[in-house]
């Protein structure tokens, strides 16, 4: 049975382990987690951008919160008032395909809610997905790439980020919209979504306090400390 996992409300540090020690357990089915938050707003970014331009980039905006290197890539995402999700499964597509699939029936359920949204399709250069652009740290909703989710207005609203480990993948997700984390319609949507995306069903599930305890164990290890968020 595929897992729907609740957590309690975690760190920016420790939602990363959490999302990490979901891995290298091997859940013996895919795995969905919306993120319950003690930090917010803090910020993470891309797993091979460098310290000193992200650094660079929060100062310009006067954000003085947590941030930390994610075990995925991507750019810096804020993370506000965002509905944040993560999820574990076999890998099997190729990236591209996983973002293009996975987040068209995200678009199908939040058209269903009512949002008018629309699937992100111009084909970029390379540059365009570097974790730097012209020697500054990209930010992910500002510069929207090939299957982000676009509002009317254009500007971006959901983005993800993979890694695969193995045969398993992780995929970290932000929808940002109004009131994204407190609106059930939202948390509705991205369920119904990853349920036509695998074609399967979800039982939920509590992390137990081994699993809870391994991830906050990998926080203060390996996420929050200098040298894994200065690691470049």
């Amino acid at each position: 049975m595929n897992l729907l996992v609740s957590t309690p409300p975690l760190n920016v540090f420790e939602q990363m382990a959490f999302d990490e020690q979901t891995v290298h357990l091997r859940p013996s089915a895919v795995t969905l987690r919306f993120y319950r938050w003690t930090d917010s707003p803090a910020v993470t970014f891309g797993y091979a951008q460098f310290l000193s331009e992200v650094d660079c980039a929060l100062s310009t905006q006067r954000f003085a919160g947590p941030r930390v290197r994610r075990p995925t890539g991507g750019g810096i995402v804020f993370h506000a008032d965002d509905l944040t999700f993560s999820l574990v499964f076999p890998y099997k597509d190729r990236p591209a395909e996983i973002y293009r699939s996975l987040h068209r029936c995200i678009l199908a359920q939040l058209e269903r809610a009512g949002q008018t949204v629309r699937a992100f399709d111009k084909t970029l250069p390379a540059v365009a997905y570097a974790p730097s652009i012209n020697h500054s740290a990209n930010a992910c909703f500002i510069n929207p790439v090939e299957n982000d989710l676009i509002a009317a207005d254009g500007h971006k609203i959901l983005g993800g980020a993979l890694r695969r480990f193995g045969e398993w993948v992780l995929y970290q997700g932000s929808l940002q919209l109004p009131c994204a984390r407190t609106n059930p319609l939202y948390r509705r949507a991205v369920t119904e979504a990853v349920r036509t995306f695998f074609a399967a069903d979800f039982r939920p599930c509590g992390a137990d306090a081994s699993w809870l305890e391994s991830a906050r164990r990998l926080a203060q290890t390996q996420y929050n400390t200098a040298a894994w968020i200065g690691k470049f």
